[in-house]
């Protein structure tokens, strides 16, 4: 491809994003999956390009806003042409021949930039992204009406957690206890080329210390490593499950938390994966058979008060909710969610979260445990959910996770208090809540 054509594919894929609100990485794969011509080295290029806008998204509009107030009045409107000019013209620091060579509209080049474009090149051009004029919402590139939400969660580390979370999620990995331990994992990987280390937090943690082409590998073919932030092995590790017991992912997805769990029972008892997402569920055949987990069950439920969580009421020793939420703490893994998320889901979101949390309950036996879990950073969908959790369910309690963390990992707890935060910049995982709960009886 050519440098234009490099643009003008990720200017196709900027504006399918911005239409149809689906996730970056599903419609990348999708743009070059019915393009096969499109070699690696310019899919990254392009991957490079959108990712980058979205990561800047707040400022490179700020920067085209700037630029229209002054000389170019005719500038277009925010849209994935106008925020490929400005991020190649700032970030990528072209000048302006080269960007008109590059909009020649020739062949596969983008159309020829007009005046008003022009007039925002020659006024972008060797300008930094940083600018002391720009709010704080800009600078951290996030919509305007989520900061308080993330000053009352982030207090004096606001700044830094905000330049982490636009920062590139690193490539953590997972070591599949049923395939190996992680010194085996690790030197099988270095012989594959890809240098790791151990993670800080999760005893099967493994981070890559460059981009890798992981899946291509033997280690991942194989089933010894699985992809997987540090931070969501800890959500799976914290729930405590061991070999012979029954347990229930109630929010199972595509089975990462799933895998994680039957590795920690040795392919021992039973694990009932659920999910409203038949698609989901059946994605993960290939990734259960690829790790060798025997001990799950695909349950595909209608809604969360399927009648199957009445018949198996109280059966289960372990109950995990991994809920749905605003995915916040994923924003360095996916910049794309920050613009698409809209105030008012939150509230819809916190309504199914509270009856999601409340079914599941259902399914714990007496002195079983429960743990509830997100990937935000909302107190909204966290610290509240589950006090709310605790005041409608006397017959529950609250376990605190420095208990947890002894008694299953053994290591130094990473907090004092009754709840697990995880955040990009402190702990160098995804934003992760898990909160555990004891139920009376035995």
């Amino acid at each position: 491809m050519t440098p234009g054509g490099r643009a003008a594919a990720a200017i196709d894929i900027l504006d399918q994003i911005g239409a149809t609100r689906g996730p970056a990485d599903r419609l990348a794969n999708d743009y070059f999956r019915s393009r096969r011509y499109i070699g690696s080295k310019d899919r990254a290029a392009v991957a490079t390009i959108v990712y980058g806008c979205l990561r800047h998204r707040s400022q490179l509009e700020w920067w085209l806003a700037r630029a229209r107030d002054g000389n170019a009045r005719d500038l277009f409107s925010p849209n994935g042409r106008s925020w490929t000019i400005a991020y190649l013209a700032i970030i990528g620091q072209l000048s302006r021949a080269a960007l008109i060579n590059m909009f020649s509209g020739q062949s596969y080049d983008p159309p020829p930039l007009s005046r008003g474009e022009l007039a925002a090149v020659e006024a972008l051009a060797g300008r930094s992204i940083e600018h002391p004029d720009q709010p704080e919402f800009v600078r951290a590139n996030v919509p305007a009406w989520i900061m308080p939400r993330l000053a009352a969660r982030f207090g004096e580390g606001l700044r830094r957690e905000l330049v982490a979370m636009a920062e590139e999620a690193p490539l953590d990995m997972r070591v599949n206890l049923l395939k190996g331990e992680r010194k085996a994992a690790r030197e099988a990987l270095a012989k594959a080329g890809i240098e790791t280390v151990p993670g800080k937090l999760s005893p099967w943690a493994l981070r890559a210390k460059t981009r890798a082409a992981l899946m291509a590998t033997e280690p991942y073919k194989s089933g010894l490593v699985e992809v997987q932030d540090e931070g969501s092995q800890l959500v799976a590790a914290l729930l405590g499950a061991k070999p012979g017991m029954r347990v229930c992912d109630f929010c199972a997805g595509a089975g990462g938390k799933t895998l994680a769990i039957a590795a920690t029972m040795a392919n021992k008892g039973h694990i009932a994966a659920c999910d409203v997402s038949n698609k989901r569920l059946a994605g993960a055949t290939t990734r259960l058979k690829r790790a060798g987990a025997f001990n799950v069950e695909r349950i595909a439920l209608e809604d969360e008060r399927d009648p199957w969580v009445k018949r198996h009421k109280t059966s289960f020793d372990r109950v995990l909710v991994d809920a749905p939420c605003t995915g916040t703490g994923t924003w360095r893994r996916n910049p794309d969610a920050r613009w698409t998320l809209r105030e008012p889901e939150i509230a819809e979101l916190c309504a199914k979260q509270a009856r999601i949390l409340e079914s599941a309950a259902r399914l714990v036996k007496p002195g079983g445990r429960l743990v509830y879990a997100t990937c935000s950073v909302l107190a909204e969908e966290n610290e509240a959910q589950t006090e709310a959790f605790l005041a409608a369910n006397p017959d529950f309690v609250s376990l605190p996770i420095p208990t947890l963390w002894a008694e299953i990992l053994g290591t130094p707890c990473p907090t004092e208090d009754a709840v697990l935060k995880l955040d990009p910049a402190r702990d160098g995982t995804d934003g992760f809540f898990v909160a555990a709960f004891a139920k009376a009886g035995a």
